[in-house]
């Protein structure tokens, strides 16, 4: 195998390509970035076997040569070379590999070179990327708001690992995205074709780590298969495996009719709950204070003190009401939202609540209330 690569072309696909490789993964192979150079160009991939980045680097881009003299092969290449193309300047860099073993890298004036020792391709661990049958098309916002407005609700601990996934459930023309934690949940539905019927436990990093990648492109296509999910978009495949197990039904958590509402501006509540978290404990829990007459997020610690915030400009309905809410659940919930003024619905002190964007039903976000005594 050898060839002539332009360097920035090469090190962009190998850096996408490592976002998916473990250095410190049991098997030697894996800890490698794979060059596969065939017909349709130079595909890297890395993989950590739950999630994999493949990149094509074509033989042309946009009528520019990026690779040339060329002899078709593969190769697993030590990440070291990363660092090589990212300090050597010029232009393009060679990669010769003899026999599979060695790999010699330079730059293309022969000021610069670094050879490499190679572990057979045959030790790779065999990556499925062949799309599923059912598959579904978005666009870049719309996955780019699906995945900002519902990741962070999912749970960064194992113990419950379905509980690291997103849900996405297609059916009667809608897909339905949710995360959750079990103390907060976060659930966005978007229009899609009728004909599109699909369950899926998707890890919420992998989700997150798509989303990076995605960047300026127009649209994403998403395959769904019984143990796997395919991302594809420009020259870029994604795949991740799926979270076994069935999600926690959140179906009823949603509440049909609440007893209080408070419509507050977005910024002017996220400033109050900071000023509060001023005087928290590290669990962040604050008290949210309401009345017709008055709206106050306050806080207080037997080692630091007390504080008080007024919410100048509200709309409350309902009788008094005081609940007590992890602050970090709540202002990541707004945020998400991205919205110039949120609504709170409660049932009651101890009732899980709804935070929403009044002028989108398409999101919304509960939180369960945190039981003080004072």
């Amino acid at each position: 195998m050898r060839f002539t690569i332009n360097r920035e072309e090469f090190l962009k696909g190998l850096t996408t390509a490592s976002r998916a490789i473990n250095a410190k993964n049991p098997i030697a192979a894996l800890t490698n970035v794979k060059l596969d150079l065939n017909e349709n160009g130079l595909f890297i991939t890395g993989s950590n076997r739950d999630l994999t980045i493949r990149i094509l680097v074509p033989y042309f881009l946009n009528e520019k040569e990026i690779i040339r003299n060329y002899q078709q092969g593969s190769v697993l290449l030590n990440l070291k070379v990363i660092e090589f193309c990212r300090e050597v300047k010029t232009e393009e860099v060679v990669l010769d590999v003899n026999d599979e073993t060695i790999a010699t890298i330079s730059s293309s004036n022969g000021n610069n070179e670094m050879t490499l020792q190679c572990i057979k391709v045959e030790e790779y661990y065999d990556v499925d990327l062949d799309p599923d049958t059912t598959e579904i098309t978005l666009t870049n916002t719309e996955f780019h708001e699906m995945v900002n407005q519902t990741a962070f609700a999912a749970s960064l601990k194992e113990q419950r690992l379905i509980l690291t996934a997103m849900n996405l459930e297609a059916n009667n023309g809608m897909l339905t995205v949710t995360a959750t934690d079990s103390a907060r949940m976060a659930r966005k539905e978007i229009r899609i074709p009728d004909n599109i019927n699909f369950v899926a436990n998707i890890p919420a990093k992998m989700m997150v780590e798509v989303d990076h990648l995605l960047e300026n492109q127009e649209y994403i296509t998403i395959s769904i298969g019984d143990k796997k999910t395919l991302f594809s978009f420009d020259r870029i495949v994604v795949a991740t495996t799926l979270v076994a197990g069935e999600y926690p039904n959140t179906k009823n958590i949603v509440p049909h009719a609440t007893n209080y509402s408070l419509q507050v501006n977005a910024q002017e509540v996220l400033s109050a709950i900071r000023l509060a978290n001023l005087v928290t404990e590290r669990e962040n829990v604050v008290d949210l204070n309401m009345s017709v007459e008055e709206v106050q997020i306050s806080a207080k610690s037997s080692q630091t003190g007390s504080g008080v915030n007024k919410i100048e400009v509200f709309k409350f309905e309902g009788s008094n009401l005081r609940i007590s809410f992890n602050s970090e659940y709540v202002s990541s919930a707004i945020k998400a939202l991205g919205s110039e003024d949120v609504e709170f619905s409660f049932i009651g002190e101890m009732k899980p609540f709804v935070i929403k964007n009044p002028n989108d039903d398409s999101i919304i976000q509960i939180v369960t209330p945190v039981r003080t005594y004072y």
